[in-house]
């Protein structure tokens, strides 16, 4: 399943630091305690709340319990980690432990020397700070038998591909690669948003997805996506191109990511130029997706070396203007896009 690649790397990661277990984010298991940690709140919940499921599906009697760590009473955690009278298993879900107090901690740690029978604790811990360090050391460091579920910011685009196709995947439900990257890049900047969409598709779309599908639910994010602006240009397209630019910018899009957006698909287009190799061996040494080295083969059509070199570095100039060395960096864009679909030097916009 293609989002476990990330994930797997995500634990790999964690691996050099941790002595337990690291399991992904999508087939979590219980542990008597289960630390949950990094800053990807999407992926956090799915973790939540596939613990809570499973746990469940072995006992319906399971008793749930939350605590916050930074407003933590007292004696509350061994409180409801003890047995009931008549020993129903309990899940306690400890949030917010990058902000718990000294007293949360304090009994955290002792716990961990002395785990309850049939209770699992899971401490979600976001990374935003280093606070409750001693505590998480502890853990992967074995104490308490635990198991950690990373949940890394999924920042790059391959990532949230990965993250979408995996979604439908899982369900089951065949989507078309154009759909994917279409509704990938119309919510390229919110993973909350892009499971939502996804969950929606899966839940309202009894055929295939197609790229169709995707245009009549969300045309709207995904005519004025960055990647849109980026995609019309490179093909030439100018009018099509500024047009998108001007939704873009309409709807409230910031310039430095639609910069960034184009940037990226240009420094693909640089990185795979000029290579005869297959795409699956190319993709695995340039690390990149095969999707992305044939989309970026296809961009390469009517590019040369010279058109190409004289883009990435207009790209670079608009990236320097709209991050405050332009007072207008809405024409530093509108001078981008003339650059890269004319594939001339800019002379003013065309007639």
């Amino acid at each position: 399943m293609p989002a476990r690649s990330s994930s797997r790397s995500a634990a790999r990661a964690s691996t050099s630091r941790s002595a337990i277990p690291q399991l992904s984010w999508r087939d979590p298991q219980p542990a008597p305690i289960v630390l949950v940690s990094g800053p990807e709140e999407v992926c956090a919940e799915r973790a939540i709340a596939g613990l809570r499921d499973y746990l469940r599906a072995e006992d319906a009697s399971l008793e749930v319990s939350d605590i916050r760590a930074d407003d933590y009473a007292a004696g509350s955690l061994l409180a409801l980690t003890s047995p009931s009278l008549f020993g129903e298993p309990r899940f306690v879900r400890v949030l917010g432990v990058e902000k718990c107090s000294d007293a949360f901690l304090t009994e955290a740690l002792s716990y961990l020397s002395h785990p309850q029978d049939g209770a699992t604790v899971l401490l979600r811990h976001t990374g935003a700070s280093v606070r409750g360090k001693k505590l998480l050391d502890a853990i992967r460091a074995g104490q308490g038998g635990g198991i950690e579920i990373a949940c890394p910011a999924l920042k790059r685009e391959s990532d949230r591909f990965d993250f979408a196709a995996a979604e439908f995947t899982q369900a089951r439900k065949r989507i078309a690669p154009g759909a994917l990257r279409a509704l990938v890049s119309a919510f390229a900047d919110d993973l909350t948003e892009l499971a939502a969409a996804c969950q929606q598709l899966i839940s309202d779309v009894a055929d295939d997805i197609t790229e169709q599908t995707v245009a009549r639910y969300y045309g709207g994010r995904v005519e004025t996506s960055a990647f849109t602006v980026a995609d019309t240009a490179i093909a030439g397209r100018y009018g099509e191109a500024l047009i998108a630019l001007r939704h873009a910018l309409a709807s409230g899009a910031d310039p430095v990511p639609l910069v960034a957006a184009i940037a990226s698909k240009l420094r693909t287009m640089a990185r795979v130029a000029g290579h005869r190799e297959g795409s699956s061996a190319l993709a695995a040494r340039l690390g990149l997706k095969d999707w992305q080295v044939d989309r970026a083969r296809r961009d390469l059509s009517g590019w040369s070396e010279s058109t190409l070199g004289m883009a990435i570095q207009a790209a670079a100039r608009a990236d320097a203007e709209v991050k405050g060395g332009s007072r207008d960096p809405v024409f530093a864009l509108e001078r981008l896009v003339t650059v890269i679909a004319t594939r001339e030097p800019f002379a003013g916009p065309p007639r």
